[in-house]
């Protein structure tokens, strides 16, 4: 079997024009009709997309590794560095804030040069501690392959399953200067393709030993951003590759190990990035119903811990809410949670869901959902 890089006139890809060129006018209108409509919001109603739409990057593009992060803390990360403030917000670990600042380097700075120095900041801000879980690994240089070559394995030990095996470390250093030299270059290639074969042509080179897959993902939202021509962004690739996530690897597995045509690698890109656009309605579409329930409420008188719970609602609050719930995230007694509750259905913001069940579940009045 031979791999994609094994290939004579490896990296010189090629694609159906047609098809492509097709997928890609349907992405572009979807751009435009996007960053279209968010011109025309307010500084208020653009920010709170922006920071739904970052959080959601940071979040899913780590949970696609395994990296769970919590919810609150990458919000408020994403809000102190970009210099905001809201009600409500918490602390968040190294970790957390280390990931939210290769994010928003990616892209609040994507017109800058791309260089191996900053590649190694990214990769050395995703391993704080030189480990990755229990085993320490190289951070801020390139992988050496001294424990052997750089596999993709699946199943038990003595039954794995390689999927694919990178270039070896010797070449990495020119492999990734000529990356670095066609990413930096004006090829005239449309940049929604630039995103999709750079993301196809770092994870294939696999340069370091762990975080590949979200620095190809931060390098995809790079793109992105300069094809957008603003660096406010309101739709979430990882997102959407985190819904998508067997397909994803299936077709990389095959275009990796296939030839250089990467017609089937660019027609699955172009896809969920057309899916990640039409999700962002529904982003967008909860951010007008936020700020009109605020707007509506902005007299109301409320507690701290109702304010929070309320905008965990409109965010899309994950299950259920009832008072134990209520009294577990905002760290009082149920008898508190249950005056919360109350006095939020006295005001008719809060109902009974219909339904049975050993406990009461709560919901937004139909009039906010």
């Amino acid at each position: 079997m031979k791999y994609v890089y094994q290939y004579t006139n490896w990296p010189e890809f090629y694609w159906d024009e047609k098809e492509v060129t097709f997928l890609l006018g349907k992405v572009r209108n979807l751009q435009g009709r996007l960053v279209g409509k968010m011109e025309t919001l307010g500084f208020e109603l653009k920010t709170e997309a922006l920071m739904q739409t970052m959080t959601l990057e940071v979040l899913k593009s780590s949970e696609i590794e395994g990296a769970v992060f919590n919810y609150e803390e990458v919000r408020s990360s994403l809000a102190r560095q970009l210099g905001l403030k809201y009600s409500g917000m918490v602390n968040s670990g190294r970790d957390v804030d280390a990931v939210v600042e290769m994010m928003l380097d990616a892209t609040q700075h994507a017109d800058e040069k791309l260089t191996h120095d900053r590649l190694f900041g990214w990769q050395s801000a995703l391993f704080p501690s030189g480990h990755s879980g229990m085993y320490k690994i190289l951070v801020g240089k390139y992988r050496n392959d001294s424990t052997g070559p750089m596999q993709v394995v699946s199943g038990a030990m003595g039954k794995e399953r390689v999927h694919f095996q990178a270039p070896a470390a010797k070449n990495l250093k020119s492999e990734m200067t000529h990356f670095l030299k066609w990413f930096n270059g004006d090829d005239q290639l449309d940049l929604v393709l630039k995103a999709g074969l750079a993301h196809f042509w770092f994870v294939t080179l696999h340069p370091f030993d762990d975080g590949n897959g979200r620095l190809a993902r931060a390098l995809t939202e790079m793109l992105l951003t300069r094809s957008d021509g603003s660096s406010q962004r309101f739709y979430s690739m990882s997102a959407q590759i985190k819904l998508e996530r067997k397909a994803y690897y299936a077709v990389l597995e095959k275009s990796q190990k296939g030839d250089l045509d990467v017609t089937n690698w660019l027609r699955w890109f172009l896809n969920c990035l057309m899916n990640s656009l039409l999700a962002a309605d529904q982003i967008l579409s909860r951010t007008f119903k936020k700020h009109q329930f605020w707007n509506t409420h902005a007299k109301t008188l409320l507690n701290e811990r109702q304010k929070k719970i309320l905008n965990k609602l409109l965010d899309g609050l994950d299950g259920k809410l009832n008072t134990s719930k209520w009294a577990k995230m905002t760290k009082c007694s149920t008898d508190t949670a249950l005056r919360d509750v109350t006095d939020l259905m006295t005001k008719k913001i809060l109902r009974k869901e219909t339904g049975g069940g050993r406990s009461t579940n709560y919901d937004l009045v139909k009039a906010f959902k």
